[in-house]
């Protein structure tokens, strides 16, 4: 049976791991509910700009998580809040996790993990519009030990999230890029204080290519 994707409001759901958690509040205190990250950046500025239609953002990041913690979670934690717009990033942990091992990232679980969310999806909200954000990393903290390694990594994840986003009829939001460009600004720490967790400043250019990519695309919110 498929939720209802009728509500009076827009419902725009951010989902992911601690990159998309941001340390957001679990009650209902709308100071804190979207956490301090690119998800509470975005709102904000949609939010203001479309507040005749006072649009709905929810965030449902849980720090740590990888594909297959969200496919546990993701009737309770996405389709059965009814969004109508889903934005998913999800992939560091994933590659953090078995690039440990020897035989490294796990393209295939990390790949049929994601098409079997994005098809329950589609199967259950089938009019929902996704928007996939390509996972990124820069050089420092967890990603010093084996920088070649990781890049490898995250190069091949970020292919799989494309590939899916044209499978499903997704908006493809490209991020690496922007983050290697903002270097030669400034150094990587700047944007990312970790090689994974983005620092304000880098929330603030996740937020900025999102909204770049997303209302100049079909699924613009409005």
């Amino acid at each position: 049976m498929k939720q209802n994707q009728i509500h009076s409001r827009r419902r725009i759901l951010f989902q992911g791991d601690s990159i998309t958690d941001g340390n957001r509040g679990r009650d209902d205190d709308p100071n804190h509910i979207l956490g301090h990250g690119y998800a509470f950046w975005i709102a904000a500025e949609l939010g203001a700009s479309l507040a005749e239609s006072q649009p709905e953002f929810i965030n449902r990041g849980i720090s740590g998580n990888r594909v297959s913690d969200l496919e546990a979670r993701w009737h309770e934690d996405t389709l059965g809040l009814g969004p109508d717009t889903i934005s998913i990033l999800i992939g560091v942990n994933d590659i953090l996790m078995s690039a440990r091992t020897p035989a490294g990232f796990d393209r295939q679980n990390y790949e049929s993990g994601y098409r079997r969310l994005l098809q329950r999806t589609r199967q259950e909200l089938p009019d929902v519009r996704l928007i996939l954000c390509e996972p990124f990393i820069l050089p420092g903290g967890h990603t010093d030990a084996d920088w070649a390694g990781w890049r490898a990594a995250a190069n091949d994840c970020a292919a799989i999230v494309r590939r899916l986003a044209d499978e499903f009829g997704a908006v493809f939001v490209p991020l690496q890029d922007a983050f290697d460009a903002a270097c030669k600004i400034a150094p990587a720490p700047y944007w990312i204080w970790d090689g994974i967790h983005p620092t304000t400043a880098g929330h603030g250019l996740l937020a900025k290519r999102w909204l770049e990519v997303v209302q100049n695309s079909p699924v613009r919110i409005n």
